[in-house]
């Protein structure tokens, strides 16, 4: 298969993800101001130096990269929604109005990342046979499953037994 400059071995190894890292650490150290306002050549000094760090280290090469890789399909995903949002609403997604919508969106965002990090790192096979293939496994998901049950069907009951005069 052709490959076109872009896609050489040394950007694409070592050039991309410097200049990922370094604007990063860059702006990060610029809007929190840590050494100071004024003070660009040591924050570019010290960021330049955390790129170094970073290309030379391969498996966080490797980690950032199949991050930025569930970043953008995450990037696709939401936009996918809000554009199906819109042609079945015929409006646009405004989210200020509840003040709920934050931190459960906080809370998958969450989710995704720390799932995304098990399979990345391979863990999620252990996490799953641990959870769902041990001898104490079944008897555990049985009674939550139970219980779960139990606790909505309270939440109906004593939901629809208080009414409004």
């Amino acid at each position: 298969m052709a490959q076109n400059v872009l896609q050489s071995e040394v950007l694409t190894q070592f050039l991309y993800p410097f200049l990922l890292i370094f604007f990063i650490v860059f702006a990060l150290l610029e809007k929190t101001k840590i050494f100071g306002t004024d003070k660009k050549q040591v924050n570019a000094f010290i960021a330049f130096m955390v790129g170094i760090m970073f290309v030379a280290a391969v498996d966080t090469q490797l980690l950032v990269g199949n991050m930025v890789v569930f970043l953008a399909v995450g990037l696709v995903l939401v936009f996918v929604v809000l554009l199906l949002w819109g042609f079945v609403t015929g409006e646009e997604a405004k989210f200020s109005g509840s003040k709920a919508i934050k931190p459960v969106v906080a809370v998958i965002i969450i989710l995704a990342l720390v799932i995304f990090l098990f399979i990345v790192t391979g863990i999620s096979t252990d996490v799953y046979d641990w959870f769902f293939k041990s001898s104490w496994s079944s008897d555990v998901w049985t009674n939550i499953i139970f219980v779960v049950i139990i606790a909505a069907a309270l939440a109906v009951v004593l939901a629809g037994g208080k009414k409004k005069d």
